[in-house]
């Protein structure tokens, strides 16, 4: 609905939890069962809560983000370092992800897959910065931010949201076969 400059609907931190504390911690029992120790990790879309396990029990190696507003990725105490990059507008540019190649184990996008309105381009720059036998995670909620998730999103029922983000990764190449976990991931791989 809002088509206006991402820049523009962050110009103010959302400090807000996107999702609930169960839906946190299913998130980081996830990135603690798939992210292996010393991983390098980009987190995509990144914002200020952390969905990582505590250093404690997953030591990370390099740990970036990648966002929309400063002071978010700044109160987001797992990052190393990050960097600030409106998604939608570079990819509409063409514009790469400003990480060469093969330099992270691990790609999260969290709760933020809903907001691309290039998603097969942005997540065949994942895909790019990936190294071989790398990770994507991609964990959504039926919650969001409605002016601002696109169409196809809205439309799609969420029971069937996993085969629209299969279909992104299919889109993008350069996955393997997508597994599906959570409440409803009980499936196995699709």
């Amino acid at each position: 609905i809002d088509e206006t400059d991402d820049g523009a609907f962050y110009a103010a931190p959302r400090l807000v939890q996107h999702i609930d504390d169960a839906a946190i911690a299913a998130v980081t029992d996830a990135i603690r069962r798939r992210v292996p120790p010393a991983a390098d990790v980009l987190d995509l879309m990144s914002s200020w809560v952390s969905h990582l396990p505590p250093a404690a029990d997953l030591p990370l190696g390099r740990v970036v983000g990648l966002g929309l507003h400063a002071a978010e990725l700044a109160a987001k105490p797992r990052l190393d370092e990050w960097v600030v990059v409106a998604l939608n507008a570079a990819a509409n540019r063409g514009e790469p992800l400003p990480f060469p190649d093969a330099a992270f184990d691990a790609v999260l996008v969290t709760v933020s897959i809903q907001y691309l309105t290039q998603p097969a381009p942005t997540l065949r720059e994942a895909a790019r910065v990936l190294r071989p036998g790398g990770v994507i995670l991609i964990a959504f909620s039926d919650r969001m931010f409605p002016t601002k998730a696109v169409r196809v999103w809205q439309e799609t029922p969420p029971g069937q949201r996993p085969g629209l983000v299969a279909a992104y990764l299919n889109a993008a190449g350069g996955f393997a076969e997508p597994e599906v976990d959570g409440p409803r991931g009980d499936r196995g791989p699709m």
